[in-house]
This record gives structure tokens, sequence and C-alpha cells, in this order.
């Protein structure tokens, strides 16, 4: 994170993100993300993961080479040859089916954090906005307002305040306008179980031990994630040139 000196200058919607992140790359490591040839480059905290990739502690960074995509590449080509290997999003969809959740909370779950493999800062507006037309409005709703909930604790529903972030805020931590705004806004919303969910499952998905597959969720895509025949990133919505990023992030223009 660069040190004391840059992490007291740092926000704290900026630090949750970077601990998280952490975390994720420390799963990623464990469970066999390949580390490729070592190049030092600079780079913005917060790039997604397909720019950087990995670190060692000291400064060098391994940028693996990508396998190209399909010509109609599919949600699950994004998985295997972009997200991989999505250890905490498969945790957190896995953890969502084994206690029963329907599966639209399931798929989002499984969808919450891929974004970060395109950039980090106000995941939970990226991430919404990069399934929006092929989800239901629910679904990228409740990715949208997940980053902010997780700052808010409902025990009703499941969701403790996290005790970590005691010791990183400090105990009266207030959170950004921005975000409780968007949190006052989620919590009287008709779909707020929906986005409450997610950090439910979420906050106990960094197991390095965890066995995880796609193949639980394949049907539940099919039926849940409109798949455009001309592929991601071919179909001209709104959003194809999200996909296209992710699936050639050596273009140098």
């Amino acid at each position: 994170m660069g040190g004391a000196v840059a992490i007291e200058a740092m926000s704290s919607e900026a630090l949750a993100d970077a601990l998280e992140h952490h975390m994720i790359d420390r799963l990623n490591q464990v469970s066999g993300a390949q580390s490729g040839e070592r190049t030092q480059r600079p780079y913005r905290r917060g790039v997604g993961s397909v720019f950087v990739l990995g670190g060692s502690g000291d400064g060098v960074f391994a940028v693996n080479k990508l396998e190209p995509m399909p010509p109609r590449p599919t949600l699950l080509d994004f998985f295997k040859l972009r997200f991989a290997p999505a250890n905490h999003v498969l945790q957190s969809a896995t953890r969502a089916l084994k206690t029963g959740m329907n599966e639209e909370t399931i798929l989002a779950c499984l969808l919450h954090d891929v974004v970060l493999s395109l950039i980090k800062p106000d995941h939970g507006w990226w991430g919404a906005q990069l399934i929006e037309p092929y989800v239901s409005e629910r679904v990228s709703w409740a990715i949208r307002y997940h980053q902010a909930l997780r700052f808010y604790p409902d025990e009703a529903a499941g969701y403790e305040y996290p005790e970590m972030y005691n010791r990183i805020f400090g105990k009266d931590y207030v959170p950004a306008p921005h975000i409780k705004a968007a949190y006052t806004y989620a919590r009287n919303h008709k779909w707020y179980m929906n986005a409450r969910l997610i950090t439910v499952n979420d906050l106990y998905a960094f197991d390095p031990n965890a066995k995880v597959s796609m193949d639980p969720f394949v049907d539940i895509i099919g039926r849940h994630f409109k798949q455009p025949k001309e592929g991601l990133g071919n179909d001209n919505s709104p959003v194809a040139h999200m996909w296209r990023t992710l699936a050639s992030p050596d273009l140098p223009l």
C-alpha cells in the first residue's frame, strides 16, 4: 500500500477497498494464480487485476500473458480467461447456494466483484453497470448498493459490522457522504434485502482452503444471464466497450 505515510493519506473507503482487494489477491495466490514474467511498472491503485496482477512486496509486479478470447465470448469464457481463479466470488456464491438463497441472489453473489478485474474504486456502481443489460434490474441494483451496505450492520439479517473495520478506521468512523446517502436510499428500498444478502455472503468468503467450482452455477447463469448471441463486447450494448476492454487489456490505444 506504500507504507505508513501513504496509508495515512488514504481515505477510509480507499483503505476498506485496499484491504478487501489485498485479501482477494492473497486468496488468488494461494489458489494457484500464475505469476508470469515479472516486470516493474508504475500503476494506479485502482487499476483492475487484468492490468496489474499479484505483487512480491518489493515493488515488482507480475503481469500475466493472457489467452485470447473466443470470437463470441460468453460469461463463462470471461470467468475462465479473465476473472480466474475468481475464488472470492465463487466462495460467496457457493455460500449463498448452500444456505438456500434464491437463484438471483446466488447470481448476484457470483457477479458482485468481477468488475475488480477492470477497476476497483466504487466497484459496486461499476459492477452494476457492467452486467446491467444482461441481468434483471433486481440483480444489478443489489450489486450497486452492496458496496455501501458493507459499512452498516443489520444483525436481523445476519450481518454484523466487521471488527476489522473498527481496527482500521476506529470506532467513531463515519462513512463518506455518498456512501451514507446510498445506504439510506437502499435501506428504504423494496429490494434492500437483495443487496444485504450479498454482504451476508461476502463477509465470510475468504477461506484459502475452500474447494470451489463453476459447475453448480452454469445452469443458473443460463437461466438468469442474457448472453448476447454476438458475444459479450460485440453486441453494441451501452457497456460493450467495458467487456472489450476486459477481453483485450493490452491494446495501447
